[in-house]
């Protein structure tokens, strides 16, 4: 048996055009899944273009869905578009987020409210619309961050910005518990994305390696079996924050 066999199953993958958020969209694919692949806007219209491709190349069927979901209009449109295009959606997975390492004395109210819109108020109605629109028995995951449990300098607005959607999950977890649907977040170790090395030194680069159990960075691929799992065989884990991080840290 397939133990994440996704055959005829619906995927909306918010941050679905590339990196982690792209390698779930194919990987979701060879499992028999329907994507939806959502994409911010036009510097990101390319790699939606070319998920689409592959997703169609493993087999599947695919759609590149455009919109800034810290706007709730917009997340609405993407679930609309999903139950459109394939009649129902059955996992919703959010990789968007923004990194921003600066010092509180620095942080702007702009960079604040971004920060927050972003990484918050995106995730609080991503999690609404998939509770709204999909089916019975779906799963939702949300990417947060190991840094949840850490105790640093930097990244307030970012960690801080993410921490809020724990309580998303769990309140989501009991309310939408009757329909049999899961709702989990996932935080992986700082990961070997172009996100990452644009926030940090290469002093701090080899520090953060160093704290993982294999002296290096979280990979999209350590992350994505964990994904298929909780949209399969792993159900019954819900309302839970899951630390993926090699060591990196915990609590």
């Amino acid at each position: 048996m397939n133990t994440y066999d996704l055959t005829g199953k619906i995927a909306v993958v918010a941050g679905g055009a590339k990196n982690l958020g792209g390698l779930i969209s194919r990987e979701f694919a060879k499992g028999g899944a329907k994507i939806v692949v959502h994409y911010h806007s036009a510097p990101s219209q390319a790699d939606a273009e070319a998920t689409v491709r592959a997703v169609q190349g493993l087999g599947s069927d695919a759609v590149a869905v455009s919109g800034d979901l810290s706007k709730p209009a917009n997340v609405a449109a993407l679930f609309r578009a999903a139950k459109e295009r394939f009649g129902g959606i059955d996992i919703a997975v959010n990789t968007v987020g923004r990194v921003l390492r600066k010092p509180i004395l620095e942080t702007t109210e702009e960079e604040f409210d971004s920060m927050f819109d972003i990484n918050a108020k995106a995730a609080f109605f991503f999690i609404k619309e998939a509770g709204l629109q999909m089916n019975d028995g779906g799963k939702i995951i949300t990417i947060v961050t190991s840094l949840l449990a850490a105790f640093t300098d930097g990244y307030s607005t970012y960690a801080g910005g993410k921490a809020p959607v724990e309580d998303f999950t769990r309140a989501a977890a009991k309310e939408f518990g009757p329909r049999g649907i899961s709702v989990n977040a996932l935080g992986p170790g700082p990961m070997d994305t172009p996100f990452f090395y644009g926030q940090e030194t290469p002093e701090r680069v080899a520090y953060h390696k160093s704290q993982a159990m294999n002296g290096d960075l979280t990979k999209i691929e350590d992350i994505v079996p964990i994904v298929k799992f909780l949209a399969t065989e792993g159900w019954w884990v819900t309302g839970q924050t899951i630390f993926a991080n090699g060591g990196y840290t915990t609590r």
